[in-house]
C-alpha cells in the first residue's frame, strides 16, 4: 500500500489544491491514483454515489480521472450554526450535534474512517490523503481522526505545508515541529513551501533553516499557482468579494452566513461579459445589477433572517421594481416563496417564517433529505443542464405557476413568474452547461465564452501538474509514500 498524507501550518495553505494537482500528475504518468480526507469540515458538498462528500474530494476524483465515491471522504461535517453542523458519514446524514458532543464522538468514527481507507486503499496504486487545519491544533489531538491520529492509525506517512504568502512560513514549520510529541513528528517526512512569488533564491536560507531546526527534507518550493483560480473554492472564507471583471453586465450574489455550494457561480466569475460580485455582509446589493442570485445554504431560515438584517430584502425589492431578474437556487429558491414552515424543527426552532413573496410558491422543510444527480432541460428554451440536488424540504405551488426545469425523468422543477423576471430551483452547477449558461447571459444581454465548466476545469488541472512537476521533487515523494515503480 502506497499513501502520503499532505497536512498543513494552518488552515487554507493550499492542501486542497495540491493534492488535487498531484493526483493529476500521478494519473498522468498512469498510476491508479485515488484522494482521500478523512474528515472535512464543509458547507460545498458534492453528490458521490447518491450521498455527500466534500466538494474538494470530488474535484480530486476528477483530478484522478475517477469517479468519485463515499470512501474518499467518510466523515463530512457541514456547520448550521455557530456551536451546532449536521454530520454526514459515509455519505448519509446520521445526526445533529454541538462542537463539544462532536469532541466525544471523534474516537468512535475513526472506525468508520479506517473501513473507508481499506476500502480505498485496496483499488489503488496509491493514495493521497489531505488533513484538515492544522496537527499543531494540539488542543484538538485527543481523538483527533483528521490529521496525526488518523496518519498514526493507518501507518501513513505525512508531508507538512507552509504558506509563505502569508508571512512566519518558518516560525510556522518550526513551531510544528515544536508544540507537537515526538511521535507525531516522527510521522512527517518532509515539507513544501506552497504559493510563492518572486526569485526562490532569496529563500535558499530559510529553506536551510527549516531543514536544519526540524531535521524533514524540503520537496520544494511551489510557486502561486495561477490555475489554482480556476477550481472550485472548498471554503466559503476564501471567496472573492471583488468584482471578477469589467464586463458589460453585472450579477450580485450576497454572500449569507451559511452559503453552501458556491462553485455554482464559477463558471459566471470566468465569462468575459459577467461583472460578478460577492457582496459581504454590511454592503448593499449593486444597483446596477442585471440579476440578483440568492444561492444555496445550509440553514435557510436563519439566513433568511440574516437576509433581512443586511438590509438586502430592500434592496432585492428595489431591484425587483426596476424591472431586474432574481434566481434562487436551493435555499435561495426557498426564500423566495410565500412561507417556509419548519413544524418538526429541522432548521432549529419549530415553527412558519414569511418568505420574500416573489414566488407563488411555499417550502415545507423535513427531515428526509434528497442527494441525487440529475439532468434535463430548461422549458423555456429547451437547453440541457446537468447538475444535482442536496436539500431538505418539498416546495409547491400555491397557484398555477411555471416550472424552470424539466428533469431526464419527466419530473419538473423550480418556479418561474408570469413575466419570466423571478425564476428559483432545487438544481446545483445549472451554469456548468455552456448552453444553459448561454441561454441565461442572453437573456440578460451578454453573450458566453461557450466553454463548459468541466472542460475549464480539466485544463486547469494539468497546468498544476505540469508546474507541481516542475517544481516538486515527485520521485522523492513517491519514496516517502512507499511506492515502488
Amino acid at each position: 500500500m502506497a499513501a502520503v498524507m499532505l497536512q498543513g501550518t494552518g488552515s487554507d495553505v493550499g492542501k486542497s489544491v495540491l493534492v488535487a494537482g498531484l493526483c493529476r500528475l500521478l494519473a498522468n504518468r498512469g498510476l491508479k491514483v485515488l484522494p482521500f480526507k478523512p474528515q472535512n469540515m464543509s458547507n460545498n458538498a458534492a453528490v458521490a454515489e447518491g450521498g455527500e462528500i466534500g466538494r474538494a474530494q470530488a474535484l480530486q476524483a476528477v483530478a484522478c480521472r475517477a469517479a468519485p465515491n463515499v470512501d474518499m471522504n467518510p466523515v463530512l461535517i457541514k456547520p448550521q450554526s455557530d456551536t451546532g453542523a449536521q454530520l454526514v458519514v459515509h455519505g448519509k446524514v446520521v445526526g445533529t450535534l454541538g462542537a463539544a458532543d462532536y469532541q466525544h464522538r471523534k474516537g468512535e468514527l475513526l472506525g468508520k474512517v479506517l473501513q473507508s481507507w481499506q476500502r480505498l486503499t485496496a483499488a489503488a496504486d496509491i493514495v493521497i490523503v489531505e488533513g484538515a487545519g492544522s496537527p499543531a491544533e494540539i488542543n484538538l489531538r485527543a481523538g483527533d481522526i483528521a490529521n496525526m491520529g488518523f496518519a498514526r492509525a493507518a501507518g501513513v506517512p505525512v508531508v507538512l505545508i507552509g504558506d509563505i504568502d502569508r508571512g512566519g512560513v518558518i516560525a510556522s514549520i518550526v513551531g510544528t515541529k515544536a508544540v507537537i510529541d515526538a511521535e507525531d513528528a516522527a510521522m512527517i517526512r518532509g515539507f513544501l513551501i506552497n504559493k510563492f512569488r518572486g526569485d526562490v533564491r532569496l529563500f535558499d536560507k530559510g529553506y536551510a533553516e527549516i531543514e536544519r531546526r526540524t531535521g524533514w527534507p524540503g520537496l520544494g518550493v511551489i510557486p502561486w499557482l495561477a490555475a489554482a483560480r480556476q477550481l472550485p473554492a472548498e471554503d466559503a472564507v476564501v471567496l472573492d468579494t471583488a468584482a471578477t471583471s469589467d464586463g458589460a453586465i453585472t450579477i450580485a450574489v450576497p454572500m449569507l452566513s451559511r452559503i453552501a455550494n458556491f462553485d455554482d457561480f464559477d463558471p459566471l466569475a470566468h465569462e468575459p461579459g459577467v461583472r460578478l460580485m460577492m457582496v459581504p455582509p454590511g454592503q448593499p446589493l449593486p444597483g446596477d445589477a442585471a440579476l440578483i442570485i440568492l444561492p444555496g445554504t445550509k440553514a435557510t431560515i436563519a439566513d433568511l433572517a440574516f437576509l433581512r438584517a443586511q438590509g438586502w430584502d430592500i434592496d432585492i425589492a428595489a431591484h425587483v421594481r426596476r424591472g431586474g431578474a432574481v434566481l434562487g437556487i436551493c435555499g435561495g429558491y426557498q426564500m423566495l416563496g410565500q412561507t417556509i414552515e419548519d413544524p418538526d424543527g429541522v432548521e432549529g426552532m419549530a415553527g412558519t417564517v414569511t418568505g420574500l413573496g416573489l414566488l407563488p410558491v411555499t417550502t415545507r422543510l423535513t427531515g428526509d433529505k434528497r442527494v441525487i444527480e440529475v439532468t434535463g432541460n430548461s422549458i423555456r428554451d429547451g437547453q440541457p443542464f446537468a447538475g444535482y440536488e442536496i436539500h431538505v424540504g418539498q416546495t409547491r405551488a400555491l397557484s398555477h405557476v411555471q416550472p424552470l426545469l424539466r428533469l431526464a425523468d419527466g419530473a419538473m422543477d423550480g418556479a418561474v413568474s408570469h413575466d419570466g423576471r423571478i425564476a428559483g430551483c432545487y438544481i446545483h452547477r445549472l451554469f456548468d452547461h455552456p448552453a444553459q449558461r448561454g441561454a441565461w447571459l442572453a437573456r440578460l444581454g451578454a453573450q458566453s465564452d461557450g466553454i463548459a465548466q468541466g472542460h475549464r476545469v480539466d485544463q486547469a488541472l494539468d497546468a498544476l501538474a505540469a508546474d507541481l512537476e516542475a517544481h516538486v521533487d515527485i520521485d522523492r515523494l513517491l519514496a516517502i509514500a512507499g511506492y515502488r515503480a
